[in-house]
């Protein structure tokens, strides 16, 4: 599949299209030149593994991840079992699709003890490890932004990430860094240069201003706050060369025709991510005038 060389590491994480099926969002990236997707996995429940794997060989592109893995933390032994047998399901499909990668979304404390939970997460990893290894998967912790500490995830920075992930090996656990999660933090250098050889995903998007939704207030690239060029820089150094997935979760990006999302998410891109804002576009979406 020819494709741009702007475009040669950007792949559209498949929560940004949600409306669309998995087919649909294959051919939407077919169309936009794209070379990559990260996959969901309720996509893949809604047609079943065999027929997502067969759409994605067809389709000629690369699974740059699936999402997503985690929840760990459960209030019994047999709920924490499950969750980890889930997760098995997870680096099967991973590994059926082609990707390397499983994002973690490592899961709430289920009651107020979040050091407990913190203790679940790191039980579970390591009882998943030999299956990800025999199966050439790799497992990548995603440290979420504080506010989602009570709902989403226990593991909220990236100092925690990085010291959860090196206690195993590079090979099959690594973190995945977000922007709209990690961008706040003022140890962002110092831990995305420490987890040179761990990084295995950078998740772009942008943080609006005001944010009016915890979940569904992710803004497109260039309509928020957040420096996406220094970001890239910064993974880049730390040395990662893998693909740069947009993932954006916001219900007017939703409702946006695919293609013109797509198009959209391109241009920004390279306009945002690739190289420096123009003063014309950081005036056109400086965040004062988001609404």
């Amino acid at each position: 599949m020819a494709t741009s060389a702007d475009h040669a590491r950007l792949s559209l994480n498949q929560i940004t299209t949600n409306r669309w099926s998995l087919a649909e969002a294959l051919e939407g990236c077919l169309r936009a030149e794209l070379p990559a997707i990260g996959i969901w996995r309720h996509k893949i429940a809604e047609v079943g593994l065999a027929e997502s794997r067969r759409l994605v060989r067809q389709s000629g592109l690369q699974v740059s991840s699936v999402c997503r893995g985690g929840m760990f933390p459960a209030a019994t032994a047999a709920e924490r079992a499950e969750r980890i047998d889930d997760n098995r399901r997870a680096i099967d499909e991973a590994a059926e699709l082609g990707a390397g990668t499983v994002a973690l979304v490592c899961g709430p404390p289920p009651d107020r003890d979040i050091a407990g939970a913190r203790r679940m997460v790191e039980d579970a990893i390591a009882q998943l490890v030999p299956y990800a290894r025999e199966r050439n998967i790799a497992m990548a912790i995603e440290p979420l932004h504080p506010m989602y500490a009570a709902e989403r995830s226990c593991i909220t920075s990236l100092e925690e990430a990085n010291a959860l992930a090196e206690k195993f090996d590079p090979a099959t656990v690594g973190i995945i860094v977000d922007v709209y999660h990690v961008w706040w933090d003022a140890m962002l250098e110092r831990e995305v240069a420490r987890a040179r050889g761990r990084i295995l995903g950078f998740h772009l998007s942008d943080w609006q201003v005001p944010t009016t939704d915890m979940l569904m207030g992710r803004g497109m690239m260039g309509d928020g706050c957040i420096d996406l060029h220094r970001m890239r820089t910064l993974v880049e150094a730390a040395g990662y060369q893998g693909y740069h997935e947009v993932e954006i979760l916001n219900q007017r990006i939703w409702d946006a025709p695919g293609d013109e999302v797509l198009a959209l998410m391109k241009e920004r891109y390279r306009s945002c991510v690739l190289n420096k804002p123009s003063p014309a576009l950081a005036k056109a979406t400086a965040p004062a005038r988001i609404t």
